[in-house]
């Protein structure tokens, strides 16, 4: 009888509260949408550059096999252990779209999940909507920012497996955090929280196991808020810390004994190391831990709230990761395998949930003053504008799909490259400087991505993939010594040192003085046959033969 007459009573309540919910759920699908455009726009958008070139190379070599004859080695490395290349291939297959535009949605679509994931996180924490909104607004605002001196970003203006990795851990982070909090869902629901994370962990697993193994590390950080008592939870935060100093004993123990050619390659990765870190990278990582142990200190004797289990899990993780680095990850060690695993990656996490909480902390103090507001984030939105402009200088700061595919790039060195994939054989073979991937104007962009050809392997990114698979490190080592200084040397030198390693056709910078046959120049480089090598399609270039779109200049002889 009572129940017959309070349930005319629940039910508008029950409706209300819905339909509360699902304005809101509008209101951060709008959100995040309109922060993913701007992110876009102001963040920039560069699909070539640093590892999104390897990446990129990488998913060419699947579509199309006949690629990267010589080294493929190095453009297969990475797929490995990864499903990130066959998939987007096989997305550009049963879509019949470019690769390019392909790229573009996985960006777009990659960087919407992380910002709704880092709003579910927000929502967790925080009851008010203008602290849910700070935090998010800050986290579109702060995507391509440096974690510390682990020359990883939280979020890179490519595309890479970390692209989708990231998104997929904050979500099981998301159903990790609602199954251990879920007291008043029903028991079906509590695990299908628990299914939701067990799902986005296995495709992070499938697209970066190292991101996703970290992301399982957060993971089994926050079930430190389920012993209730204090002193228990600090006992279990001691036993995981102990646990994972173990493991990587035990990894440091066991491995293989390392060479001194790879110790030169180990070397080349000065971000493995905390002890070849600049002061400035340190503050990186006191500076997001002191922060998150203030907030911490704000939600003591609320162990059971969000903000609690996840300031400790930030701070458990981001402590263990520096012990293990400093204890393990050493220049002078026997052997460099912890090194390798880069135990700092965690603090992408730790990161994260700092940023989350210093946007709620800013969204209280701007209050509802909306010229505050826009004058903040507008000025934060600049300054990583001017960045991406600084790190990029001679690029497109969107570098979009072509439509009609007509325009020439901005870069010149990337004219260059598409000439190249234009106009030389598919087998070719290319040398540029080791070290061309750092040089005024050439913006980080990638080569092999680019080009499509083969080329010996340079110092950078290429060293990176030696770094990691220590069966490389002979093929690096004599591509990069081959191509050390080219620009400078002199033809004997070049040729002494290319055509052993099989180089046809040779990258040179604008001012390099040569009498190899150039077919293309530009402002900044030029392209040349070694002796005995065919001209291009058969006839060499010349300025009268140039496209008008891609205007060129005699080479310098």
């Amino acid at each position: 009888m009572a129940t017959s007459v309070l349930s005319p009573l629940r039910i508008p309540q029950e409706q209300s509260a819905e339909q509360r919910s699902r304005k809101e759920r509008r209101f951060a699908a709008l959100l995040v949408t309109g922060l993913t455009a701007a992110a876009l726009v102001v963040h920039g958008y560069h699909p070539f550059a640093e590892d999104g070139g390897l990446y990129m190379a990488g998913i060419k070599r699947v579509l199309n096999p006949a690629l990267y004859p010589y080294g493929a080695e190095f453009v297969l490395g990475h797929l490995r252990f990864s499903l990130f290349a066959p998939a987007v291939a096989a997305v550009v297959r049963c879509s019949g779209m470019r690769l390019e535009v392909v790229l573009l949605a996985i960006y777009l679509a990659s960087t919407w999940l992380t910002l709704a994931a880092g709003w579910m996180l927000a929502s967790r924490c925080f009851d008010g909507l203008r602290e849910r909104v700070g935090a998010v607004v800050l986290l579109a605002a702060w995507l391509p920012l440096s974690i510390a001196g682990t020359s990883l970003m939280l979020m890179d203006p490519y595309v890479t497996a970390r692209s989708i990795s990231t998104p997929c851990v904050l979500l099981a982070l998301v159903g990790v955090l609602d199954f251990l909090r879920s007291v008043q869902l029903r028991e079906r629901w509590r695990w299908g929280r628990l299914a939701l994370a067990m799902v986005a962990f296995a495709v992070a697993a499938a697209m970066h196991p190292l991101m996703a193994a970290y992301g399982f590390g957060c993971a089994l950080a926050l079930g430190l808020t389920l012993p209730e008592r204090r002193g228990v939870r600090m006992a279990v935060a001691l036993g995981l810390c102990c646990a994972a100093v173990m493991v990587a004993a035990v990894l440091q123990t066991v491995a293989q004994p390392e060479s001194a050619a790879y110790h030169g390659v180990a070397m080349s990765r000065y971000y493995w190391f905390l002890s070849q870190w600049q002061w400035y990278e340190w503050i990186g990582l006191a500076a997001p831990l002191a922060i998150l142990a203030g907030a911490a200190w704000q939600e003591r004797g609320r162990g059971d709230s969000a903000r609690a289990a996840l300031t400790l899990m930030a701070l458990v993780t981001g402590s263990i990761a520096i012990v293990i680095a400093v204890v393990f990850a050493r220049a002078e060690s026997a052997t460099h395998i912890v090194a390798r695993l880069q135990p700092l990656r965690i603090f992408q996490q730790v990161y994260i949930v700092m940023i989350l909480f210093v946007g709620a902390a800013l969204a209280r103090w701007l209050g509802r003053r909306t010229l505050l507001w826009a004058g903040v984030f507008g000025l934060l939105a600049a300054i990583m504008w001017t960045v991406d402009r600084q790190t990029f200088p001679a690029s497109a700061h969107l570098e979009l799909p072509s439509l009609s595919g007509a325009e020439p790039p901005a870069n010149a060195w990337v004219q260059a490259f598409e000439w190249i994939r234009a106009s030389t054989p598919v087998n070719a073979v290319f040398a540029l400087d080791s070290d061309y991937i750092t040089k005024a104007g050439e913006d980080a962009q990638c080569f092999r991505a680019i080009a499509e050809r083969s080329v010996l392997p340079d110092y950078s990114k290429d060293g990176g993939e030696a770094a990691i698979t220590p069966s490389l490190t002979a093929a690096w080592a004599a591509g990069q010594s081959a191509q050390a200084r080219l620009s400078e040397e002199s033809d004997a030198e070049r040729l002494a040192a290319l055509v052993p390693e099989g180089a046809e056709w040779v990258v040179l910078e604008r001012g390099a003085a040569t009498s190899f046959a150039c077919d293309y120049a530009n402002a900044a480089v030029k392209v040349c046959r070694l002796p005995g090598v065919e001209p291009a399609g058969g006839v060499r270039l010349s300025l009268r033969s140039q496209p008008a779109s891609q205007p060129m200049q005699p080479a310098t002889r």
